[in-house]
C-alpha cells in the first residue's frame, strides 16, 4: 500500500480538499486499493472537527464528498508511515523538513510541484476569504492531484 498525506494549517479547509480530490480520482481510476490518502495540520487549533462549510460546499459542486474527514495533526510517526507527506503551502513544507526525522520514509513535496503549469508555488489560504477563494484553491488542487496521480505509477514501481 502506498500511502500519501497532505498538510495544511488547520487541516479544515485545503489539506481535506486535497484529500477528498485525490480519493475521488483514485476510485475513479480504480487505484483505491493500492493507495491510502490522508490528510493533517501543522497546528493543532481545528483537532478533532470537520472540515470547514464552505470547503465541504465547493468540493460538493464538483462531486466530492469531505463527508467524515476530521481534522488531526501531523505526527512524528507520519514520517515512517507515509510515503509522501505533501505541504499545501511553503510554510507548510518549512515546518514539515524541520519535524522530518533523518530515518524518514516519507518523501516531502510542494502541492503545486505537480502543478507546474500553474504560476503559483503556493494553494493560497481560503480560510478567511469567500467562496470565490475556496473555488480558486480547489481549482489548483484539482490540477496539481491530475499531475500527481500522471506521477503515481513511477512511485508504485518502486
Amino acid at each position: 500500500m502506498f500511502n500519501i498525506l497532505f498538510v495544511c494549517t488547520g487541516n479544515i479547509c485545503r489539506s481535506p480538499l486535497a484529500e477528498g480530490v485525490m480519493r475521488h480520482i483514485l476510485r475513479r481510476d480504480k487505484l483505491h486499493k493500492s493507495v491510502t490518502v490522508d490528510s493533517a495540520a501543522t497546528h493543532a487549533y481545528h483537532v478533532g472537527e470537520p472540515p470547514d462549510n464552505r470547503a465541504i460546499a465547493a468540493a460538493g459542486r464538483r462531486g466530492i464528498d469531505l463527508t467524515g474527514l476530521v481534522a488531526r495533526k501531523i505526527m512524528r510517526d507520519d514520517f515512517k508511515t507515509q510515503d509522501l507527506i505533501i505541504a499545501l503551502d511553503e510554510e507548510h513544507y518549512r515546518i514539515l523538513r524541520r519535524m522530518q526525522p533523518a530515518n524518514s520514509r516519507a518523501e516531502l513535496h510542494m502541492m503545486l510541484e505537480f502543478a507546474p503549469q500553474q504560476d503559483e508555488l503556493d494553494v493560497p489560504d481560503p480560510f478567511f476569504g469567500d467562496d470565490a477563494e475556496f473555488e480558486h484553491a480547489l481549482d489548483l488542487i484539482v490540477d496539481a492531484s491530475a499531475g500527481l496521480l500522471k506521477r503515481l505509477p513511477a512511485y508504485l514501481d518502486r
